[in-house]
């Protein structure tokens, strides 16, 4: 929370999602890897040399990385391997920058227990995404840490999302809360019982930004990571009305394929840092009229 707020505090809000597939990094990466390397060695230091890259373009402007897991997993232990090495090289260049891992996780407590070796121990990331669906008994390896943070999804941007999300709870299943949407209920419960460590976030997608507007209300001034900007049509405007805490901060603006796929040319990073800052000088522009508004 602390490297989160320092980067509110110099105006940065843009979070990079590390959504890197070997199979569509430039052949510009590839054709400089090293002749000698077998297969699966070209796979961990092709994704490893695009996402220096990518690191490099953007550090200074950016408030977070996000690497989402299962990009890595699909090549198992070689692309583990680049993914180890992507985070490392972000705590050397930029150390006051977090880490999210995007795992998604959830399971039993003694499950989880490995679960958050593998990310916080071994891959030294900053903060995961998780489900809630177990409740918070089986989230209580995750929550108790207290100088992580993790991530809840509460209402997410993808197609049929509303399947289960927008599911009615009956007032009787609620405590203190009355009959309401499950992400609603979600939103209420990290709010107000997850969330003993002050280590919480929430994950609301940015193609609902009316569901936005209520989670914020419900949760006050949590900080809630917000993807599906860029690629996936999010309004950007309409986001970052309903998303901003009473202090105009408070957000993780996502991008992922928008911004590091910009280009498949030789100059792909300098494609993927042009996209940053465009993003970031549109949130910046944004949060200065918000602010004058206030202000008046």
């Amino acid at each position: 929370m602390q490297m989160l707020r320092a980067k509110w505090t110099e105006g940065k809000f843009v979070c990079v999602g590390l959504d890197t597939d070997y199979d569509k990094i430039p052949l510009s990466v590839k054709n400089g890897l090293s002749r000698s390397l077998i297969d699966e060695e070209r796979i961990c230091w092709g994704i490893y040399q695009f996402n220096k890259k990518i690191i490099d373009a953007t550090k200074d402007i950016v408030c977070a990385y996000k690497p989402n897991s299962a990009f890595y997993e699909q090549y198992g232990a070689t692309g583990l391997k680049g993914l180890e090495k992507t985070i490392a090289y972000i705590h050397e260049v930029a150390p006051s920058m977090p880490v999210i891992l995007d795992a998604k996780r959830a399971d039993i407590g003694n499950t989880n227990e490995g679960y958050v070796k593998f990310a916080f121990d071994y891959l030294k990331a900053d903060a995961i995404t998780v489900h809630p669906y177990l409740g918070s008994e089986a989230m209580k390896p995750f929550l108790d840490c207290k100088d992580k943070g993790i991530i809840v999804l509460c209402r997410t941007s993808n197609k049929g999302a509303e399947e289960f999300q927008n599911f009615g709870v009956s007032a009787s299943s609620m405590v203190s809360f009355h009959g309401d949407y499950l992400y609603r209920h979600v939103a209420h419960t990290i709010r107000h019982k997850w969330n003993y460590n002050k280590n919480c976030l929430l994950l609301v997608g940015a193609t609902y930004p009316d569901e936005l507007k209520e989670v914020r209300k419900i949760v006050g001034d949590m900080p809630i990571l917000i993807p599906g900007i860029g690629a996936q049509g999010g309004d950007l405007e309409k986001t970052l009305e309903a998303g901003f805490d009473s202090k105009k901060e408070g957000i993780i603006i996502n991008s992922s394929r928008g911004i590091i796929y910009a280009s498949n040319g030789v100059d792909f990073a300098e494609a993927a840092r042009r996209e940053t800052l465009k993003l970031h000088d549109a949130i910046s522009a944004q949060r200065s009229l918000s602010l004058q508004f206030d202000r008046a």
